[in-house]
């Protein structure tokens, strides 16, 4: 079974993820915003594909706030997890959004929040997902 680990700040929405996705999507689910659990989990190998807010408002890595975007770029950057997909959610959707967060994070692609369509959601998260 695969697992997809979401990097949430906000309770309500990591449950709405979550419940989607192991009810519709058949997934496995980790949750965290602790940036050395995402770091520990990405070099593990222990989740297949990570959602990752951009905007963690809490969120710390070697005393220094860090949002979605950072990590995502250090997670690139490291070629022990550079291949691992990470996929941003995100409830910035102005236009030009998508493409300036994506270039600028390395991500694999763009969610925006809220979700409104369950199905698609899951579909886009299993299209990135590790072909065994």
């Amino acid at each position: 079974m695969k697992t997809v680990l979401i990097v949430e700040d906000d309770l309500i929405n990591a449950r709405v993820f979550s419940k989607i996705l192991t009810k519709r999507g058949g997934l496995e689910v980790k949750h965290t915003e602790n940036v050395d659990e995402v770091m520990e989990i990405a070099q593990a190998r222990t989740a297949d594909i990570i959602l990752m807010d951009v905007s963690l408002s809490h969120s710390m890595y070697q005393g220094k706030p860090v949002d979605g975007i950072k990590i995502t770029q250090m997670l690139k950057a490291d070629p022990q997890t550079a291949d691992l997909p990470i996929i941003l959610v995100t409830a910035h959707a102005m236009e030009g959004d998508r493409e300036h967060f994506l270039r600028q994070s390395g991500a694999d692609d763009y969610i925006s929040k809220p979700v409104v369509d369950h199905q698609q959601f899951v579909d886009q998260i299993v299209a990135l997902l590790p072909k065994d």
